[in-house]
Parts: structure tokens; sequence; C-alpha cells
């Protein structure tokens, strides 16, 4: 199997999109902007979800599910939520289909016009919002934290696999609250499940901050999220959290009963992470071989090759591979033993590097004679060969080996691209020349933040929740400045 990639460095866009494509992860459908995503994408995605929604049932979370169309009236209701979404909802207007009558194909039926406008949901906080009037009338049905596992429909006209795509699929969290400080310690809970999650399952370090006001999720009052840094020293949003005041609850009249027989609205908040975070994954560990998963979501952490020429061999070899097969996963390993005849060892070598396996293992006619197996890590490329009876305790200890050496190669590389800056000058320097992130001091107003990003197509990520509070001046009007903030190009 010949992987012809574009490398990294001669076209890191064309590498990435390459790569998704030949690693079987996803492909273009027949519907402009929307995916296939293939089984072997699925099945990582599946593996994110697992985890993530243990990590949500055990913060005392439920799933539900609500409609996928959400009526027009409903995003009248919040103004700044409407003007956050509008330029990419998909609209139904009608609801049937007919033959023209001169034998053209099928058009709309004119007659079948729907009384209200239907929006197919770019986010559900307006449909949930009406639901939980009807849910929340006392303090005894506080809070209420519901998660939903869903599509959604943002309308994009520059789409790329993963990253940015028409539809695509996502959680999201939607709670309700007695009070006000009950909904920040959520949404910030759910701000550190996403670093959590980031860290110890995809290792890829992030860094946890708000957002500046012109950038926070429409309708919110305050928005937490996580960035990343991809290998290209773009930045990549890798989950948000959103506290919404009573924004939402005042719009759709959402009250509850105090304790104190007093009626007041609840405190809100939303959450959400997307297949988005498989474009994250691909981008923070893959080379120019191929992808690199982290065992954690890998869904086969091992794949083991038989090589044989003869009948008599495949029968010697086959024996001791399932032998290992059953050992390994007897420890809770995930286990693909390929023994397809159609495809020679070189082919399927190469098949499972460009898939990210973390381990590869071939076992020989020579192999079962000498009694080892030759052991292949996806991480560092490395073989040696292993006695039989020290395979699964090598396999069982390399699985915690690699994740921690993507994780540390993941922050030296932060490291090595993030740079602090005192001037506009240098900030455009180290943009152009390194990227990464930068720190630098700004002024806090939103017409500082616009006229770096309209000079310079970079914009604040975050600002830090673990910095240092530096007083300073702002690095473009050399105003006063309590801290510096994370600036990068991002995806």
């Amino acid at each position: 199997m010949a992987k012809n990639l574009t490398t990294r460095e001669e076209d890191y866009s064309k590498w990435y999109n390459e790569l998704v494509i030949k690693a079987d992860l996803a492909e273009n459908s027949g519907v402009r902007g929307c995916m296939v995503i293939k089984p072997y994408g699925y099945a990582i995605w599946e593996r994110m979800q697992a985890e993530l929604d243990r990590m949500f049932k055990e913060t005392g979370h439920q799933n539900a599910y609500f409609p996928l169309f959400i009526p027009k009236s409903y995003f009248s209701k919040e103004a700044s939520h409407v003007d956050g979404f509008a330029k990419e909802c998909a609209v139904v207007t009608h609801y049937r289909l007919k033959n023209a009558e001169d034998g053209s194909g099928v058009i709309v039926d004119p007659d079948a016009k729907l009384e209200e406008e239907l929006i197919v949901r770019p986010t559900s906080e307006t449909i949930i919002w009406d639901t939980y009037r009807k849910w929340i009338q006392s303090y005894r049905d506080l809070p209420l934290l519901i998660n939903q596992w869903a599509n959604v429909v943002r309308w994009e006209m520059r789409t790329r696999l993963f990253l940015r795509t028409t539809e695509f699929l996502w959680q999201e969290g939607h709670t309700a609250h007695a009070t006000k400080d009950e909904a920040i310690a959520e949404a910030e809970q759910m701000m550190n499940v996403y670093s959590d999650f980031a860290e110890n399952y995809m290792a890829i370090p992030v860094i946890k901050g708000t957002k500046t006001e012109s950038e926070r999720f429409a309708g919110a009052l305050e928005t937490y999220c996580i960035e990343a840094l991809m290998q290209d020293g773009k930045a990549l949003q890798a989950g948000t959290s959103h506290f919404l005041g009573q924004n939402f609850a005042k719009a759709f009249d959402v009250k509850f009963t105090s304790k104190e027989g007093i009626l007041d609205y609840v405190w809100a908040t939303s959450w959400g992470v997307s297949t988005r975070l498989m474009g994250a994954l691909v981008m923070t560990h893959s080379d120019d071989n191929g992808l690199v998963l982290p065992p954690n979501l890998a869904p086969d952490q091992v794949v083991i090759v038989p090589i044989y020429r003869k009948d008599e061999e495949l029968e010697a070899v086959d024996k001791v591979a399932k032998d290992l097969m059953k050992q390994l996963r007897s420890k809770g390993i995930r286990v693909k033993y390929d023994d397809r005849d159609t495809h020679k060892p070189g082919w399927k070598f190469n098949e499972y590097e460009l898939k990210g396996v973390p381990i590869r293992i071939a076992i020989g006619p020579k192999d079962v004679e000498k009694g080892t197996v030759e052991l292949a890590r996806r991480d560092t490329l490395q073989k040696e060969f292993i006695n039989n009876e020290n395979v699964v305790e090598k396999v069982v200890s390399l699985m915690d080996e690699i994740q921690d050496n993507l994780y540390k190669k993941a922050v030296s590389h932060r490291a090595e691209n993030t740079t602090e800056v005192a001037s506009y000058e240098e900030f455009k320097k180290v943009l152009d020349s390194k990227g990464g992130f930068i720190l630098a001091h700004w002024d806090g107003t939103t017409e500082t933040e616009e006229k770096i990003k309209n000079e310079t197509k970079a914009t604040i990520r975050c600002i830090p929740l673990d910095g240092s509070i530096e007083a300073g001046v702002c690095m473009v009007t050399g105003n006063p400045s309590a801290r510096k903030v994370l600036f990068a190009r991002a995806y």
C-alpha cells in the first residue's frame, strides 16, 4: 500500500486533507459541504463519545434528545443569539414535493408552504429552553443537568473535513440552576472536564481561559474555552462552556419558586464539543507516514500480522497469534488479528502505519521457532524482538508509555512555539516568521482587538485562567493593560 502523502513541510493543509481521506477517516459527500464519516473515523469518534459520556454521567448529567427543527419565532426571543447564528441557518419552507406537470422532474409543491418556517438546528438553546419552561416550577426541579448527542447544521461556504463542515456531530449540554454561583461553577466544571479529556485521552495539552466579549458565544455572559496548538503553529478551539446568566430563562419565561417562596428566573449554562476534535487529534500527533493515535482512543491498540509462505507455516503462526490475542484481550487491550490472505504483510504494515495503530506485532515461522515476536511502535517507529513470555507485560506497559510520550511531545512543541512580546512590531514579526501562541498585553477594548484581527488575521484565543496577572501597557495603543492575553492565528 503506497501512501504517497504530501509532507507537512511541503503543504500542511494538503497533508491534512490527504491524510484524512487516505487513512479512511472521512470523505466528501454528494452534498456540498457535508462529509461521510467512514467506519474507521467513526470508531475513533465512538471512543471519544464513550469517554466523554462516562465523564458527563459521573458529574450528574443525563442524556435526552430534542427536535432537529426549531420554529423561526423561537430565534426571535433572544436577540443576541439570533444575531450570532442568522447567517448560518438552513431554513425549511415547504413540506412536500411533486412531479412537474411537464415531466421535467420533481419540484417543490408551492401549495405545501409551511405556516411558519422551521430552522434546522444550528444549536439547541431555543428549543430546549422552551421545553424547560414545562419541566421547571420549583427549586426541587433544580439543578437540571441535560446533555444531547446530536447533529447540527451551520451553513458554510468554505469547508474542510472535520474542521469546518455544514453538518457536524457534537454533544451539547444545557443546564438550569437556582443561583448564579451554581451556574458559573457548572460552566467551569465542564471546561475542566473537557480539559481532562483533551489531555488524558487525546494527549493534547490545552490552555484554559475565557473569551473576550466579541468572541463569546451568542447570548452568553461568559465563555470558557480550551485552546490547543497544532503542529503548523495555528490554534484550534477544542471545547467551550458558556455561562448564559438568565438571558434564556427570561426569553422563554423559565421561572422557579425558591425555598423562601420567591418566584425567580433560573440561571443557565450550555457547553459542547464536536467532531472538530477529530481534526485536532490528526493535526496534533500525526506525521508524514500517516496517523499517530494515542492508545486511549485508538479503536485497535494492537494489530497482529502473521507472516508465512506455506499453509503449515500459517498453522503454527496462527496458533501463537490467536493465543497472544486472547492473552492481550484478557488485559483489556483492543487487538485486531489481520489474517487476510488477500494482502501481503508489507501492504498491511503500511496500512496500519497510515492508520496510526499504536503497536504492530509481526509473527513469522522463525519467530515461532525462537519463541519471539517483532514489536513496532507507531509513535517512535522503533522495532524490537520480545520473548513470548514478556510480550503481554510489555504491551500493557507501552500503552501508558506511548500515551505519555505523545502528550510530552505536544507539550514540548507548544512550549517551543509560545512567545511573549512587548511591541506590536515584534508581534507581527513573530506571527509571520514563527506563528504559534503569542502572549501580549491588550488594553481590553474591542477596537484594538478588531484592529489586530484585521491587520494580522490573529485573534485573542483566550484570556488564560492560570496566567500571571502582571500589569503593563497594550502593545498597540500603549494604554494600561491588566494582564497578557493569548493570541494566535486559528482554524
